[in-house]
């Protein structure tokens, strides 16, 4: 009884602290806004500045909800792939889904066509960018797939995915060496991240995206949680294994594809939240965990984007380089204290 009142406690705690950063990440700019200006343009949807509302409703609350929804995806995709590889190193930017993404992009911007004439063909040019993320992101995970039926050996998965993701990297360097400044340049600060380049209508596709994403990975809690156990006991359960292991990639293909295609590839948010997770709720539950992840990964995105907004610039530092930090020392700590997971 005293431990579901104290887990009820952290849920309320990770609730209040997400609508607060969220809440902030609207507040917070290169432009001094008024706080009452604010709330009129968010009740009201208008304001006597019309450059105010233009900020706050085309440009902070989109960025607010990337970065909401870009924790939710990339923190709950690194626990799928860290229970499936049952690796404490395992996530989409480490075993290469990133990068497998970001090769789907850059063929279809730097190898078709450009930023530019994608976004002239509105919703249906957002579309393509998604679709091309999530094939990238499906191939280096089914190769991943493939190769997991036949070794064994979660560290040479886990090296192995490091190199899909190397030679997808010399891939799209290639596709750079050969593409004109304009489109370079262009796909250069594209693979920086950002969260403020995400238009309204780009929502439109990232939001249904991620939601539909995250819907499988609640309804595969089950299938996570036996898998935790051993493939035996799983097996002995009834579980498919090899349907379950594809619907979780699928469910991860979908997260960090959609994520990467809008946002660029961000880093070690996958990684570090989950272990943050398991710290604070001390459950391999993936019934809690969960939902935990996605509270705690919606929080940490939103504040490193309250970090990269330099104060009295117009300007903002690349996401990724704040993430890197945040996640970095959580990455490093768990390689030197080996600490075995309950979920290892």
């Amino acid at each position: 009884m005293k431990s579901n009142f104290k887990t009820f406690l952290v849920w309320a705690f990770l609730i209040i602290i997400l609508f607060t950063l969220f809440v902030f990440d609207i507040f917070l700019g290169s432009v001094k806004i008024p706080f009452r200006e604010i709330f009129h343009i968010l009740f009201t949807g208008k304001s006597e500045y019309s450059e105010y509302s233009a900020i706050v409703l085309y440009f902070r609350i989109p960025k607010a909800l990337t970065a909401l929804f870009a924790g939710f995806a990339l923190s709950v995709s690194g626990l799928q792939m860290q229970t499936i590889f049952k690796n404490p190193l395992a996530g989409p930017y480490v075993l290469g889904i990133s990068a497998g993404a970001s090769l789907g992009v850059a063929i279809l911007v730097l190898g078709v066509s450009s930023f530019t004439v994608i976004n002239q063909f509105g919703v249906i040019g957002n579309w393509l960018i998604v679709i091309a993320a999530w094939i990238g992101s499906g191939l280096i995970l089914f190769l991943i797939l493939a190769i997991s039926v036949r070794v064994k050996d979660i560290m040479t998965i886990l090296i192995l995915g490091i190199m899909f993701g190397s030679a997808t990297t010399s891939i799209v360097s290639i596709l750079q060496y050969f593409s004109s400044e304009s489109m370079l340049k262009a796909f250069v600060i594209w693979t920086m991240g950002s969260l403020g380049g995400v238009s309204k209508s780009q929502l439109f596709v990232l939001i249904p995206s991620v939601s539909i994403g995250l819907i499988m990975a609640f309804l595969s809690v089950k299938m996570l949680n036996a898998m935790l156990v051993g493939e035996n006991y799983a097996k002995s359960m009834g579980l498919n294994i090899k349907l379950s292991r594809f619907f979780v990639f699928f469910s991860t293909s979908l997260l960090a594809g959609s994520i990467t295609a809008f946002c660029g590839p961000i880093g070690f948010i996958g990684i570090a939240v989950p272990h943050i997770a398991r710290m604070i709720f001390k459950t391999a539950n993936h019934k809690i965990l969960l939902p935990g992840t996605m509270l705690i990964g919606g929080s940490v995105l939103l504040f490193s984007d309250m970090i990269s907004q330099l104060p009295g610039k117009e300007s903002s530092l690349p996401i990724n380089s704040i993430t890197a930090l945040v996640g970095i020392p959580i990455v490093i700590w768990i390689i030197i204290r080996k600490q075995k997971f309950s979920t290892m």
